[in-house]
């Protein structure tokens, strides 16, 4: 038994839908899927119909974009209420502040010549939490760019003319929205962010786990946060973080998950539940 506890619906970036992307999953055998859509849950309804159609055990859960000592990071909030009030309503600023990031994206892009107008981009994406990649979409749909690498390599990419920085939640903020939401939260793919020298202090802040596996680190870096995951008492996950198609083929099946981890994860919510709904504290580190 597996689970793909990283994935992406075209309810934010992805290209899938809710019910596509759970076809892929049956296909593939997996026992659970989780939808880390960013800054949306909107997508959690339909894919839970499908999931429990498919018998896929779901979990309803969102992608946090967050900031700690000037470091970019992604934390993944799992077992999330769907209905949680603050939650929704911090999501719904969050959205906010991605169609203006949008739409000064687009005006950059004006200002260098390029004719695309957001409502395009919006009309694309047509979703609350547009990203860069619909960005890319348009341009390469209007003919301003052959293909999403070039669209991000001449200017979407940081540094590039047409980048606009993204809003960033605190860390500790979105740790404790998360908790407040019912759920756990979890450090995404931190190779990539090389956030290591940080990990100390979310853990201080109350991260219940950690991306170990994820479709772009390598074998060595999967053993690397495994041992980081042991050394705090954190919890292991991992994911394919698929958008949709990749090399001809959709990224979803390249991690597979043993679902030992899952279970991990419900086991301490259920202790949590049964301590009265109290944030466990996780114990000091191993020396």
């Amino acid at each position: 038994m597996f689970a793909d506890l990283h994935l992406h619906t075209n309810f934010s970036d992805g290209t899938y839908t809710p019910e596509e992307l759970t076809g892929h999953g049956r296909r593939l055998g997996f026992a659970a899927l989780a939808l880390t859509d960013h800054d949306t849950m909107e997508g959690c309804a339909r894919m839970a119909v499908a999931c429990a159609t498919a018998g896929i055990e779901f979990i309803p859960a969102s992608e946090f974009t967050a900031e700690h000592e000037n470091i970019e990071l992604h934390l993944l909030g799992y077992f999330l209420d769907t209905t949680h009030p603050r939650l929704l309503s911090e999501l719904a600023k969050f959205q906010i502040v991605r169609q203006q990031r949008i739409r000064e994206m687009v005006a950059r892009l004006n200002a260098l010549g390029i004719p695309l107008a957001a409502e395009a981009v919006f009309a694309l994406a047509n979703c609350a939490a547009p990203g860069r990649p619909h960005v890319a979409r348009a341009l390469v749909q209007a003919k301003q760019c052959a293909t999403l690498d070039e669209a991000f390599d001449r200017f979407l990419k940081k540094g590039k003319p047409a980048w606009v920085p993204k809003f960033k939640i605190s860390a500790p903020d979105a740790i404790a929205l998360i908790h407040e939401a019912g759920g756990l939260a979890v450090l995404a793919h931190p190779a990539l962010n090389k956030s290591d020298h940080i990990i100390p202090a979310l853990v201080a802040a109350g991260m219940d786990g950690i991306e170990c596996f994820h479709s772009r680190h390598s074998t060595a870096t999967n053993e690397h946060y495994l041992m980081i995951a042991d050394q705090y008492h954190l919890l292991v996950t991992g994911g394919s973080d698929c958008h949709g198609m990749n090399k001809g083929k959709p990224l979803i099946g390249t991690v597979k998950l043993p679902y030992s981890h899952v279970q991990q994860m419900k086991d301490l919510l259920a202790r949590r539940a049964t301590a009265g709904g109290g944030k466990l504290v996780n114990p000091a580190p191993r020396s």
